[in-house]
C-alpha cells in the first residue's frame, strides 16, 4: 500500500475540503453527513486464505522497545518515509505515531542508547518518493527505515535502498510483486495481496454467499495488485459486466455507478484508498445501490467514515492490520490523544524490531539487516519472522465492519 497533523484536525483539513468541493454527485456532503454519524470501525472476525474464521492466538507478550534500560549506542536514526500529507496522510501519520512511541519508549529507559526518529513525506507519490530516497541512504547515522508506506512508492525506491544495504520494513505496502525483485534488504510487516485478496474475495462469496460482485480498482499499483486477485477468487461470480476501472483522484463516479446499478451486485469491491472510497460508497448510496460495499486495508481509516458519513455504514473492510489491543492502545492513546489507527501496530512494532537490533549491538546497516533478517518474535499485531524474499512466515487477515 499503501497504499497513507493528527486525524481530527485532518478530517476537516485538505482531503475533507477537496471532497466537500469536488464530490458534487451527492447530496450532502461528507462534513455534514459524518457530523451527524457516530460510527466506527470495529474488528470482527480474523480468516484464512479461504475466507474461514481462524479464532486469534494468545500467544507471548509482545516485545517491548524498553529493553532492560541498560543499552548503549553511538548516535543512529531510524527513518520513516509515506504519506505524511496529502489525501491519504492518515495511513502515513498512523505509522509515523507507531514508530514515534517505540523510539520514545526506548529512549526515556535507555539514557545511554538515544535514538533519533527522522520522517520523511512522499505524499505517497513514487515520484518524490524517487527524489526522497537518495537522502535516506546519503545520511550516515541513518541504519534502518520504515517505510515506504504505499506500493507503488515501496517499488520505485526499494533498489535503492538495497543498492545501500538499508533495512527497509513496510508497515503498509502490499502489492505481491514487491518480494519478487530480489531485494535483499526489503521485509513487510503485514500480509500481502496475495492474502488478502483471495481471503476477502472468500469471505464474500463463501460466508456472505454473494453471487454478483463488481470490482472496482483505482488504477494504481495497489489498487490494481488487490483487485485482480479479487477478481481471480472471485471467478464467475466478479460480474464482467461491473469490472470498473476509476483513477485514483477522482471525485465523480457517476459514470460507475450508473454501471454498477444496472448490473445489480449483491456488493461492491473497491480496491484503492479512503480517498477516492468516501465519494465512490457516497455516490453509490445517494444513487440508490442497497448491497455490500467492500474494500481493504487502503480504506480501513476512520478518515473512510468521517468523509463517508452514513453511507459508510455497513461497510466490509479487509485488513491484514491487526487490531490495537491492550496496553499498546492505552499508551498510545495517550501520547497522541486518538485511537490508534489502520497499521499503527505494525509501525510499533517494527520500530520496536529495530531498536531491539540497536539494543543488540547491532549499529551498522549490514549488523542491522542481519539482526531483522533473522529476528523471530511476537509483537503487538501478529509474530515477525521472514522468508528470504522478505515475507512473513504466518499471515493472516482481519476483517472489520463499519457500524
Amino acid at each position: 500500500m499503501r497504499g497513507r497533523v493528527a486525524r481530527k484536525a485532518f478530517a476537516l483539513g485538505s482531503a475533507g475540503l477537496i471532497v466537500l468541493a469536488l464530490a458534487g454527485c451527492s447530496q450532502s456532503t461528507p462534513e455534514e453527513e459524518a457530523s451527524q454519524t457516530n460510527l466506527k470501525i470495529v474488528e470482527k472476525v480474523q480468516i484464512d486464505e479461504q475466507g474461514a474464521e481462524v479464532a486469534a492466538s494468545e500467544g507471548a507478550a509482545p516485545a517491548d522497545p524498553a529493553g532492560d534500560g541498560n543499552a548503549t549506542c553511538p548516535p543512529v536514526s531510524i527513518a520513516m518515509a509515506g504519506a505524511l500529507n496529502g489525501p491519504d496522510a492518515a495511513l502515513g501519520i498512523n505509522i509515523k505515531n507507531g514508530v514515534q512511541l517505540a523510539i520514545d519508549k526506548h529512549n526515556a529507559a535507555n539514557p545511554g542508547c538515544q535514538v533519533q526518529l527522522k520522517p520523511f513525506d512522499t505524499e505517497g507519490d513514487p515520484q518524490k518518493a524517487t527524489a526522497i530516497a537518495p537522502q535516506i541512504v546519503d545520511d550516515q547515522y541513518t541504519i534502518g527505515l520504515v517505510g515506504p508506506a504505499f506500493s507503488g512508492e515501496t517499488k520505485a525506491t526499494g533498489g535503492v535502498f538495497d543498492q545501500a544495504g538499508l533495512v527497509a520494513t513496510t508497515a503498509s505496502a502490499t502489492n505481491v510483486t514487491l518480494s519478487e525483485n530480489g531485494w535483499k534488504t526489503f521485509f513487510r510487516g503485514l500480509a500481502n495481496d496475495g492474502v488478502q485478496g483471495p481471503a476477502v474475495a472468500n469471505y464474500l462469496k463463501n460466508t456472505l454467499g454473494h453471487q454478483k460482485v463488481c470490482v472496482v480498482d483505482d488504477s494504481t499499483d495497489y489498487g490494481l495488485g488487490l483487485s485482480q486477485a479479487v477478481r481471480d477468487t472471485l471467478g464467475p461470480v466478479a460480474d464482467s459486466a461491473c469490472n470498473i476501472s476509476v483513477k485514483k483522484g477522482d471525485k465523480d463516479f457517476s459514470a460507475a455507478v450508473t454501471q454498477i446499478k444496472g448490473a445489480a451486485p449483491d456488493s461492491v469491491f473497491f480496491g484503492g484508498y479512503y480517498a477516492e472510497a468516501a465519494p465512490l460508497v457516497q455516490q453509490l448510496r445517494d444513487g440508490g445501490f442497497e448491497g455490500t460495499f467492500a474494500s481493504a486495508d487502503g480504506t480501513k481509516d476512520p478518515e473512510f467514515v468521517k468523509q463517508a458519513g452514513e453511507s459508510s455504514k455497513g461497510a466490509v473492510l479487509a485488513c491484514p492490520c491487526g487490531p490495537a489491543t491492550g496496553s499498546f492502545a492505552e499508551e498510545y492513546q495517550q501520547k497522541f490523544g486518538q485511537e490508534a489507527g489502520t497499521y499503527s501496530a505494525e509501525g510499533y512494532d517494527l520500530g520496536t524490531i529495530l531498536v531491539k537490533g540497536i539494543d543488540s549491538g547491532a549499529i551498522t546497516r549490514p549488523a542491522l539487516l542481519d539482526f531483522v533478517r533473522n529476528y523471530d518474535g511476537q509483537g503487538v499485531a501478529r509474530k515477525y519472522q521472514w522468508t528470504p524474499e522478505g515475507e512473513l512466515t504466518t499471515t493472516l487477515i482481519w476483517i472489520y465492519d463499519v457500524q
